[in-house]
C-alpha cells in the first residue's frame, strides 16, 4: 500500500532511524534532529495511544499526558483508521518486555 507521505528524503530519514542500535543512539540522534518539546510530544502521543487501547477516558489521558483532547482524538483516529503503526510498535514493545 503506498503511503501518503512517501518521499525520497523521508525514506532517507526513516532509513537513518533504522540504523540506530540502542536507546542512547536514539537520544543522540533525536536530540540533534528535534527539539525536546517535539520529542516529548511524540512520547506523549505514544502514551495516549497505549492508554486509549487500555480504554482510559480522554480526561484521564489529558491529565496524565498534558495533551489536548483534540490531539488525543487525532491519536484515536489513527488507532481506528490509520495504518496500525501505534498498535504495531506497542505490541512489539510488549513482546520485548517479556
Amino acid at each position: 500500500m503506498p503511503h501518503k507521505i512517501n518521499d525520497e528524503s523521508i525514506d532517507k530519514l526513516f532509513k537513518a532511524v533504522l540504523t540506530l542500535k540502542n536507546v542512547d543512539e536514539c537520544y543522540d540522534f533525536f536530540e540533534d534532529l528535534c527539539t525536546m518539546d517535539e520529542i516529548q510530544v511524540f512520547a506523549k502521543r505514544l502514551r495516549a495511544a497505549e492508554m486509549i487501547m487500555d480504554e482510559h477516558v480522554y480526561s484521564d489521558i489529558s491529565s496524565q499526558t498534558g495533551l489536548s483532547t483534540a490531539t488525543i482524538s487525532r491519536v484515536n483516529r489513527a488507532l481506528k483508521y490509520g495504518n496500525d503503526g501505534y498498535k504495531m510498535v506497542l505490541s512489539r514493545l510488549e513482546e520485548n518486555k517479556e
